[in-house]
């Protein structure tokens, strides 16, 4: 059977709820082999969900949420992975987590409405407090590329910049307030430093300068613009119906790609006056979306198994490359009349089919990273998930394993 026939925006106007409601009981699969051992490797830390996670620059560590107020960083020892530290200095739930591959430090936020700067001093984490002045929770955080600041998305409707002074010793902050009306979710750097996406609950998507001129030289002009005050609204975006869950630029940082609430991914090519590709999809909701390649994307979410996208550029559109997480079809034995009964008394229903998840991950993933080859040319890439697991997946080994499956 076909899956996940892409149709435009126009073509469906169906509300977010209603499509989720239609969408989850179609069983579609692409005929693809079955993904084998190869393509990725599983390990569940924990029983809770996983909130949020983040690297070490020699992909030896990961630093992960079990979905409360700390952070558990994990050690990989052969084949096993082993807590080595619990960060607890937050007093709310831990929303938002990065590393920082060069100077090795951690940054968190929370719902306790701080941040914290993780630094290893021995075999000691210590936190030292950035003060963001907002008074609702902060929801994700991101380390510039030169990792000379950090954003902070909150609810407060605002975007917190923060670098630190050399004179007084500490965290400050700035705020990037207008035009933002709801909740920040998701925020991701421009390759130049200074330029910052970010995708709220207002369902925009918005492209803004976060020039700190204490920290930085005058940046140069990029596609998308050249005027870049801090603050300045570069790009806007309202191609979304849905709260935007996830953002992110490409390598050249000439494209930037955003999921909503309404199971959609737009897309924004500056190079083409920032014309905006849209595809709705026939799946739930995603929740996270990365490059791969200039013109391939990952993204997953509620379905519980990543897709590819590809974008073309000749023509400004997008396509739905394939389901990346196909299972081996397994035998069941047929059952007895009393399970049957069974089944039919506790689901109203005798198959037991959708009893269980055939993906790897058994609940919604909720973020991707890239793990080897950066976003040009990614070979291998992370999802955890709110089952408590994570997979790494090979890249190379994904199109091999999957007839048709050809990324660009």
């Amino acid at each position: 059977m076909q899956a996940h026939r892409a149709g435009s925006c126009s073509e469906s106007k169906l509300c977010p709820l209603r499509r989720c409601i239609i969408f989850s009981h179609v069983s579609q699969q692409r005929s693809h082999p079955a993904v084998g051992p190869h393509a990725m490797a599983y390990h569940s830390f924990l029983l809770e969900p996983i909130s949020c996670h983040a690297w070490n620059k020699d992909r030896t560590q990961i630093a992960l949420c079990p979905n409360n107020h700390e952070v558990h960083i994990y050690r990989k020892d052969g084949a096993k992975w082993s807590k080595v530290h619990e960060l607890k200095e937050h007093n709310g739930q831990v929303t938002g987590i990065d590393w920082a591959p060069e100077s090795n430090r951690l940054v968190t936020c929370g719902t306790d409405r701080n941040a914290y700067v993780w630094t290893l001093k021995g075999n000691v984490w210590k936190p030292t407090l950035v003060i963001l002045r907002i008074n609702r929770a902060a929801r994700c955080v991101k380390w510039s590329p030169k990792e000379n600041k950090f954003a902070v998305g909150s609810g407060s409707r605002l975007i917190s910049i923060c670098y630190f002074e050399q004179e007084n010793d500490w965290w400050v902050c700035k705020h990037i307030k207008k035009p933002i009306r709801s909740t920040v979710l998701s925020l991701d750097w421009h390759p130049n430093n200074v330029l910052l996406a970010a995708g709220s609950c207002d369902f925009k998507c918005r492209i803004f300068s976060a020039y700190i001129k204490e920290v930085e030289e005058r940046p140069s002009p990029t596609p998308w613009g050249s005027k870049m005050p801090f603050g300045e609204l570069m790009f806007e975006s309202s191609s979304s119906c849905g709260w935007v869950h996830s953002i992110c630029f490409s390598a050249s940082g000439n494209r930037v790609a955003w999921v909503s609430h309404d199971s959609t991914l737009c897309l924004a090519d500056a190079n083409k006056k920032m014309a905006v590709a849209s595809l709705c999809t026939e799946t739930l909701p995603l929740l996270a979306v990365t490059f791969i390649t200039e013109s391939s994307l990952v993204a997953a979410g509620h379905d519980c198994y990543p897709m590819l996208f590809t974008y073309e550029e000749g023509p400004g559109t997008l396509s739905f490359g394939g389901k990346l997480d196909v299972p081996k079809q397994s035998s069941q034995r047929g059952l007895t009349a009393r399970e049957r009964f069974q089944n039919l008394d506790k689901k109203a229903s005798s198959d037991t089919a959708n009893a269980a998840l055939d993906t790897v991950h058994k609940n919604s993933i909720s973020q991707i990273s890239v793990l080897v080859g950066g976003k040009a040319n990614c070979s291998q890439f992370c999802t955890t998930g709110m089952d408590g697991g994570m997979s790494i997946w090979d890249v190379k080994s994904l199109e091999s394993a999957l007839k048709d499956l050809r990324i660009k």
